[in-house]
């Protein structure tokens, strides 16, 4: 198999064009076709970039769109180790290949988007707004009289020495001189200042965020189950670790919660279940999902209480004590008989 490699390699180089180079690489170059990604000179020589760093970057460039790029799942791809890959990413990010930004989904969970760019000083560069070409009006054809014992001059050819201006006839209307092309201005630094950018600003204000949800009355024992529910965060994720003072600030959103006949460990599990790696903000995280996910009202029906006879000592749904029904019948026909 060596051998058979070793006679190719031998082919291709005699197909090589002009002098070898006596020492150093020589490369042969084979067009791809299919399957092959194009990598720039600025990132394959970087001089700040180690070699781990730029092997990534070209395995996360051949990637197509949507894959998973990060350090768990490149570690799980490739031989490296998770250090590796970390190190590796971090340095790509410092160098503005790579870019992680956090993205909040419709339903409320937050995940990480990792943005790869090929050419991060392309996108620092301004590029001037192309202005469309101003047409100058159209100077008036002005035809002048050419006596007749003048010949014309002629036709100087296409290369060869300049001739002599033919000498001007005399008392005849002047020549109509052709327009002058416009002189282009000087550019200034403030035409440098109006470019393109790449990635237009946002052009609407974003709305503000919902406040967080307010109990109808806050009261002692709702307040401190939710106050234990979030002091206990931490236990169940250690990531979730709050101040005092931010415990103090949820309270309310918790017994918003409470109030809608919602479990204490619903309340936990909406709160700890999904959550980014690692939770930079845990009260502004805590917050969102108080937000959010909050529960509809729990719907109340009104049940009507059973109740004993006074009479008869027979049960009967009624709001207050008293008779049932046949024996407010007898009591009122007997009424009505002492009126008689």
């Amino acid at each position: 198999m060596d051998t058979q490699q070793n006679t190719a390699l031998t082919r291709a180089l005699t197909e090589i064009p002009g002098p070898l180079p006596a020492r150093g690489v020589i490369h042969i170059a084979i067009r791809h076709t299919d399957r092959f990604t194009v990598v720039g000179n600025d990132l394959a020589q970087h001089p700040g970039l180690s070699t781990a760093a730029v092997g990534f970057a070209v395995r996360i460039q051949s990637l197509p769109q949507g894959t998973e790029v990060g350090i768990k799942a490149l570690a799980a791809r490739f031989p490296e180790g998770e250090k590796l890959v970390a190190a590796a990413l971090r340095e790509l990010e410092a160098h503005g290949y790579l870019q992680r930004a956090r993205t909040r989904l419709p339903n409320g969970r937050i995940v990480t988007r990792t943005v790869f760019c090929n050419q991060p000083a392309a996108l620092l560069r301004p590029r001037v707004a192309a202005a469309p070409p101003k047409q100058a009006p159209a100077a008036p054809q002005v035809t002048a009289p050419v006596p007749a014992s003048v010949p014309a001059p002629a036709r100087a050819p296409a290369q060869g020495p300049a001739l002599a201006p033919a000498p001007k006839p005399e008392h005849h209307a002047p020549l109509a001189s052709a327009p002058e092309a416009p002189v282009p201005e000087a550019s200034t630094p403030q035409d440098h200042a109006h470019f393109v950018p790449l990635v237009p600003p946002p052009t609407a204000p974003k709305p503000p965020r919902p406040p967080l949800p307010q109990p109808r009355e806050l009261t002692p024992e709702l307040e401190r189950i939710s106050t234990a529910l979030l002091s206990d965060l931490h236990h169940h994720s250690p990531e979730f670790t709050l101040s005092e003072e931010h415990v103090h600030r949820l309270v309310p959103g918790v017994a918003a919660w409470l109030e809608r006949d919602t479990h204490p460990d619903t309340i936990r599990h909406a709160l700890t279940t999904n959550a980014p790696e690692p939770v930079k903000y845990p009260y502004q995280f805590v917050k969102h999902r108080l937000t959010v996910l909050l529960p509809p009202p729990a719907l109340r029906t009104t049940v009507t209480p059973f109740q004993t006879c006074d009479g008869c000592e027979r049960a009967f749904r009624a709001p207050t004590p008293g008779h049932c029904r046949d024996c407010r019948t007898g009591l009122a026909h007997e009424d009505q008989q002492a009126a008689a």
